[in-house]
């Protein structure tokens, strides 16, 4: 069957149906921050050494086309002499996203990759204000690659993976 020039421009048009994506709303989910240095009181100067755990949550919610993402942050920070813990922050930073045209294939690194790339510069300031406010210098996360993390996190799936049916 021949392809006539209208089926052709509809065929055209479907495959040029540009994405949509919009953030609907952000939110703080839950919060925690313990100055562990003002509590328990460490001698001296102190150098910090900042560790970061990133880990990612989407989900569809009931409404058509609207997905929950969750980028969840786990910061310690302790005194690179001694290792007593500075402090500690934890951050569950949300973003509703109503997201049109992408295909069923391509959602899941979508929703893992672009929209906390949305996220992320509200996340940097909340951990700055946050940490300065605490009583520390304010730390600023180094821009997060999440299409790194994202193939990290495949990496490690299918390597578990691998790992259960060797053992099966």
């Amino acid at each position: 069957m021949a392809d006539t020039p209208e089926t052709a421009a509809n065929g055209a048009a479907e495959q040029a149906t540009p994405i949509k994506m919009n953030v609907l709303a952000q939110f703080v989910r839950d919060m925690s921050f313990e100055n562990i240095l003002a509590q328990k009181g460490v001698q001296g100067d102190v150098q910090p050494d900042v560790q970061l755990q990133v880990n990612l949550d989407a989900k569809k919610r009931t409404a058509d086309h609207q997905f929950e993402v969750i980028l969840k942050l786990q910061i310690n920070s302790k005194a690179k002499e001694s290792g007593d813990t500075l402090f500690m922050l934890e951050l569950e930073y949300a973003g509703v996203f109503h997201v049109e045209n992408v295909p069923e294939d391509q959602m899941h690194p979508f929703l893992l990759i672009e929209c906390p790339r949305m996220l992320f510069p509200f996340v940097r300031r909340i951990v700055s204000d946050v940490t300065r406010d605490g009583g520390f210098p304010p730390l600023n996360l180094e821009t997060i690659d999440f299409l790194q993390l994202y193939r990290t996190e495949l990496a490690r799936r299918a390597q578990a993976q691998q790992a259960e049916t060797a053992n099966a």
